[in-house]
Order: C-alpha cells, then sequence, then structure tokens
C-alpha cells in the first residue's frame, strides 16, 4: 500500500468539493479533482494548492456520459484510497414538472450517474481489496416533499443505492459512507433564504466526510439535529404529511 494517501473529489468544483479537498490536503493527502468543466478545474486547484502547498491534479469527467467511465477511471494512472463524490444538481423543481428533458437531467444528475461510477470504482476496490467511498446525498431524500421532490427522488434513490452497495460490501475492506449535509451555504442556495441553525458551511460538510472516514461510520447527518427533524417528518402518517407545505 503506498504510503501517500489519495483523495479522488468527483464534482471537484463545488463548494463542498473545493472545501473537502483543503481538509484533506492539509492533511498530507494527494487530491485529484474531477470535474466538467476545465477552467474551473485550473482555478479550483491552483487555489486549493497555494492555500495548502499541495499539487492538485485535475481530471475532466462529465457525468452524464457514463459510457466513459471506464476511461476515465483508466486516466488517472491510480486508483484513489478514497472517491468522494459531491456531483449534485438542484435544479428548479417546477421547471421540472413541466420539462422532462431539465427533470432527466437533475435525475441523472444526481443519481443515474454517480451511482454508475461508484459502482465501477467499488468492482475495482473489491478487487484491490480495500478502500473508502463517500456519497454526499441529502436529507431531501428522506421523503418527497412538493417543493423539490424531482431532486429529492433522486437523492433518495443515491442513499438507497449507497445503502446497498455497503450491505453488499460488509465483509470487506471497504467502506461505504453516506453524508447527509441538510442545508449547505454554497453557491446552487445563494438566492435561497435558510435556517441559520438548520444550515451548514462547506467546511463543516468536508470536516463531517473526514471523521465519518477516521471514525469508521456508516451515515453521518452533518448537523445532527437534522438526523431528529427527519425522523419526525419520517414517522406523519400519509394522511397528516401530504397536507404539509414545506
Amino acid at each position: 500500500m503506498e504510503t501517500e494517501k489519495s483523495l479522488l473529489i468527483l464534482g471537484g468544483t463545488s463548494d463542498i468539493g473545493r472545501a473537502v479537498a483543503i481538509h484533506y490536503a492539509t492533511r498530507g493527502w494527494r487530491v485529484l479533482l474531477a470535474g466538467r468543466d476545465p477552467v474551473a478545474l485550473e482555478r479550483t486547484a491552483a487555489d486549493i494548492g497555494t492555500r495548502t502547498a499541495s499539487n492538485i491534479s485535475i481530471h475532466a469527467l462529465d457525468i452524464l456520459q457514463t459510457e466513459q467511465f471506464p476511461a476515465f477511471l483508466d486516466s488517472l494512472g491510480m486508483l484513489p484510497h478514497t472517491v468522494v463524490c459531491v456531483i449534485g444538481m438542484l435544479g428548479d423543481q417546477r421547471r421540472a414538472e413541466t420539462d422532462p428533458s431539465f427533470a432527466t437531467t437533475v435525475m441523472r444528475s444526481n443519481y443515474e450517474g454517480p451511482a454508475i461510477l461508484l459502482s465501477l470504482i467499488a468492482e475495482r476496490f473489491a478487487a484491490r481489496g480495500w478502500g473508502t467511498i463517500v456519497g454526499v446525498s441529502s436529507v431531501a431524500g428522506d421523503r418527497g416533499r412538493a417543493s423539490n421532490y424531482v431532486y429529492g427522488s433522486a437523492k433518495s434513490g443515491f442513499t438507497a443505492f449507497l445503502s446497498g452497495l455497503r450491505n453488499r460490501l460488509v465483509r470487506t475492506n471497504i467502506q461505504v459512507i453516506t453524508v447527509k449535509p441538510g442545508f449547505v451555504r454554497t453557491r446552487m442556495t445563494a438566492d435561497m433564504k435558510l435556517p441559520k441553525h438548520l444550515t451548514a458551511a462547506p467546511e463543516e460538510v468536508a470536516t463531517a466526510v473526514y471523521t465519518a472516514e477516521m471514525r469508521k461510520r456508516d451515515i453521518v447527518y452533518v448537523r445532527p439535529i437534522w438526523r431528529l427533524v427527519m425522523s419526525i417528518i419520517g414517522t406523519l402518517p400519509e394522511s397528516v404529511f401530504k397536507k404539509t407545505r414545506f
């Protein structure tokens, strides 16, 4: 096993991806950033390198081009110790209700693409005999809500996928972690009015991801209050829940 640990971040130009990269890089990990926008990747890598004095590599990835996934993994030149998937697309719920193409993109970006890629990575980890997979999902997937059920349904699928993968690999040295941040202050939520006590910073998510890996956790709510909130919401009878609006 290599002495230098390595981290592949899927969605490396996102605010959460950048925070995770910095958190690991400052602890001596080699970081590989993967994303769709090469200019943004270069900019993000340069910023992280300046902040951490680390050499950050960048790798082109379009999560909707599933047929390119094997070639993408081959192009890395190495199989990382840990993979963190922070790819996500919130989208506009109303548009998703009326635009099938847009709804498809939201669903594929949040579930299909990430699940297929992580499945291929899991196979390579299994052949090697060890590794860690972290999927950043969402509390929106715990129960469908009128305000974001297209996004939420995709995240629900992603959460179920991670659960099944974890169950499948439980007797191996491969760790599968599900992280549920709740609201996060990012560019994606910049126009939303978010409740302060339920909203995390990207750095909090990064800390939760790293701590979960070190402590070998399975499912993590970044802010513990979300576990209680979603537990209560989950126990509401459907006859009551369908009358709520949030």
